[in-house]
């Protein structure tokens, strides 16, 4: 069965997931609309840029589609789901990748449909997003493999259960703020001995780009890899003694875990 794809909302994160589809070949461009809440203007872009079809009506948007992601902010999703329950058919597969919104919650304000919870981030707008998918009881695997095959287009996308997202919030969806914190921090020490602050940022990233790259492609444990780096009495021990003793590790834990509970007290606040 060919699945048409529904987008309501068209800001970044569904723009990168309209990318990956488009520039995949799988989905034609006819089979993927896009509706945008108040902002026609964004519509018009997205519709031009891609080549897909736009619609300015909500309702036409799930009449022309199977597959619905719902790409808006959390607090919108909640304004718009007893309104669109109105529109659902039994074919319609609900996709939300809105933070702190359970499936429950979706469930308690459409009725009984098949959703799923995706958590891409934000390295999807250059296609190296990280994507949990989490799908309710009535999602069969058909359909659970359909939208892994859609994530996949622009990133990697996983199968996890729900009760684990909160922590994948922690360790995926906030984490690239850390990344950008620990990049920048790097660069300042380069600065600070002499280095461009051009240079410094293009050493930096790639250093970080280069070792996610490891640890994704060789298969060791980031343990093994740190352990290749540092020689006896040499610089990479020297600074790794540093990062310990500003109790480096302890912080990121924290820093997850913080990002998890958050998104726990989301989930309970709605």
């Amino acid at each position: 069965m060919r699945h048409r794809i529904g987008f309501y909302g068209a800001g970044n994160m569904a723009q990168a997931i309209i990318a990956g589809l488009v520039a995949s070949n799988i989905y034609k461009k006819e089979e993927i609309f896009v509706y945008n809440h108040r902002y026609e203007p964004t519509l018009q872009e997205v519709e031009k840029k891609y080549g897909i079809q736009a619609v300015i009506d909500e309702k036409e948007l799930f009449e022309q589609t199977d597959v619905v992601i719902l790409a808006v902010k959390p607090a919108i999703l909640l304004q718009i789901l007893p309104r669109i329950k109105a529109y659902l058919q039994e074919e319609h597969l609900l996709v939300s990748i809105a933070a702190g919104i359970s499936i429950q919650q979706i469930a308690e304000l459409t009725g009984p449909h098949k959703i799923i919870r995706a958590m891409p981030n934000t390295p999807a707008m250059v296609n190296e997003a990280m994507t949990s998918i989490s799908p309710n009881e009535v999602v069969s695997d058909k359909q659970i493999q359909t939208v892994v095959d859609i994530f996949n287009k622009f990133g990697k996308a996983k199968v996890v259960s729900e009760e684990v997202i909160d922590a994948v919030v922690g360790v995926s969806g906030s984490a690239p703020a850390y990344v950008y914190l620990f990049i920048e921090a790097l660069a300042d020490g380069a600065v600070a001995e002499g280095l461009s602050r051009g240079d410094a940022y293009e050493f930096a990233s790639q250093a970080v780009l280069g070792a996610a790259k490891m640890v994704a492609e060789t298969g060791k444990h980031p343990a093994e890899l740190k352990d290749m780096v540092t020689s006896p009495k040499g610089t990479t021990i020297a600074a790794v003694q540093s990062l310990e003793e500003s109790n480096f590790r302890a912080s990121v834990m924290k820093a997850v875990q913080a990002a998890a509970n958050k998104n726990r007290e989301m989930s309970k606040e709605d």
